[in-house]
């Protein structure tokens, strides 16, 4: 496998603002794009944090781009919530989502209509599920996700090693033989290289589902 062929910025540019274009839930007219190295920037303004976040993604869709930078303002429109009424919102979200997020393990708090969130789950897709949970709230401009794992169970590294292995050989059979695992703890690192990103992320994910991991560090490259 070879390396990739970085493209030009120029074509990047081009290609990250028609991919704006083609999402629908994106209004694109008040985005700016520009791409230094590969490295594409987003400023200007959205109407909601979802549709900030949807904008960051169609970015990295395009084949080519390795980072995806953020200077995009959340702009609200007329009554909108204050933090108070913000964080009786999110709470009010968690004790609707007890069986996914465990009940009384996230607090919230919201300053400048910023939402952060502190506490300690078991798995990562809580964690996720968590901020997934309050990211669309009407007048919330960003959320913080500081909340932390904490594993009710864990394993020998050699035994997760062997398990993320295993599971990335039924995820990804042609690919799996060149992604390397590395489990230092409770923290796993994955090198070598793939052809697409979303296999890329793919990998990351199926680490992710190992019992007892905390953190994992994707060092993983592109190739054609």
């Amino acid at each position: 496998m070879t390396q990739i062929q970085h493209r030009p910025d120029h074509q990047l540019r081009t290609d990250v603002t028609e991919e704006l274009a083609w999402t629908p839930s994106v209004s694109a007219e008040d985005i700016e794009v520009t791409v230094t190295d590969g490295k594409a920037t987003l400023s200007g303004y959205v109407g909601t944090y979802p549709e900030k976040e949807e904008a960051l993604r169609a970015a990295t869709r395009v084949h080519g781009v390795t980072v995806t930078a953020d200077k995009v303002v959340v702009r609200h429109g007329n009554d909108v919530p204050d933090d108070a009424d913000l964080t009786r919102e999110a709470m009010n979200v968690f004790d609707r989502r007890s069986v996914v997020v465990p009940k009384d393990s996230v607090q919230v708090e919201v300053r400048d209509h910023v939402l952060t969130l502190r506490g300690a789950v078991p798995w990562q897709f809580q964690r996720e599920a968590a901020r997934n949970a309050v990211a669309g709230l009407p007048g919330i401009s960003g959320v913080r996700n500081l909340i932390s794992l904490r594993p009710s169970a864990t394993a020998a590294p050699a035994e997760m090693q062997a398990k993320i292995t295993a599971a990335l050989t039924r995820h990804m059979p042609e690919q799996s033989q060149y992604v390397e695992v590395g489990v230092d703890g409770t923290q796993v690192t994955l090198t070598g290289d793939v052809p697409t990103a979303a296999e890329r992320r793919s990998a990351e994910q199926t680490a992710w589902f190992a019992p007892g991991v905390t953190a994992v560090d994707n060092r993983m490259t592109l190739t054609d």
